[in-house]
């Protein structure tokens, strides 16, 4: 698996400050973050809080001056420095912080120069910018998770309260969500029905770049496949390594 290095360009106006480290760290997971740069007009009072975490986080603040009433300038410098930063070469990839559809066409740009392309903003983000990306990531999901009281009582009580979260977790679960697991399960299998787990989350999202097992309420995918309970899941040793598991799966 190649270890992207990517350049972090984020837009001030249209996400929250409160999980820069969230996304640092989501990001992380998909390469090396190599410029990290942010876009705004420090002078206005409603970005304020951005201040307190940009030394935290070594992130570059890019003044931009609001020019005109109305119209957010800070999206023309970030898709400027994107330009820049494609023909120097030095990155594999790009993530774009924002919610603004204004993007779409930058991030169709740079998928088409062979960059990776991942897209982190809130779920008000229009359809038409996190299709343009490879990947895209709700800020929502990336929230700490909060202490419930059920993590603060101890034997069968906190079991029962487990369970009854992973019901609730599974009614999320749509029906089109459902159909296109099991058509991409069946797309994958071979002549015996059965799919690698390990390439189902990256082929669907290929379809659906915004599916992320978070969305419904599971770490994983494999836990999001074994509540759905319409797959035969098979563990199959690695190798001959006995401590590694390749997880394959097929349709009741």
């Amino acid at each position: 698996m190649q270890d992207h290095k990517l350049a972090v360009l984020i837009d001030a106006d249209n996400v929250p400050y409160a999980n820069v480290k969230e996304m640092l760290e989501e990001v992380s997971k998909s390469g090396t973050p190599t410029v990290k740069r942010i876009y705004g007009d420090w002078t206005k009072p409603h970005l304020s809080g951005w201040k307190n975490v940009l030394l935290e986080n070594a992130i570059t603040p890019v003044q931009q001056y609001s020019y005109t009433t109305g119209k957010n300038s800070s999206d023309s410098a970030l898709i400027i420095d994107a330009m820049d930063i494609l023909y120097s070469e030095k990155v594999t990839g790009f993530c774009i912080v924002s919610s603004d559809s204004d993007f779409t066409r930058l991030a169709t740009r740079l998928r088409e120069a062979g960059m990776l392309v991942i897209g982190i903003g809130e779920r008000k983000t229009p359809p038409p910018f996190i299709a343009a990306c490879n990947k895209f990531i709700y800020i929502e999901i990336l929230k700490p998770a909060e202490k419930t009281e059920e993590a603060k009582v101890s034997g069968k009580a906190a079991v029962k309260g487990n369970q009854a979260t992973v019901q609730k977790t599974v009614d999320k679960v749509d029906k089109q969500t459902v159909k296109m697991i099991v058509n991409s399960v069946d797309a994958l299998a071979d002549e015996t029905g059965w799919a690698f787990l390990g390439s189902l989350g990256n082929f669907i999202s290929k379809k659906k770049p915004d599916f992320d097992p978070r969305n419904y309420g599971f770490n994983k995918l494999y836990d999001m496949i074994r509540y759905m309970d319409k797959f035969q899941i098979d563990e199959r040793e690695a190798g001959g390594h006995k401590h590694v598991k390749h997880i394959y799966l097929r349709l009741k």
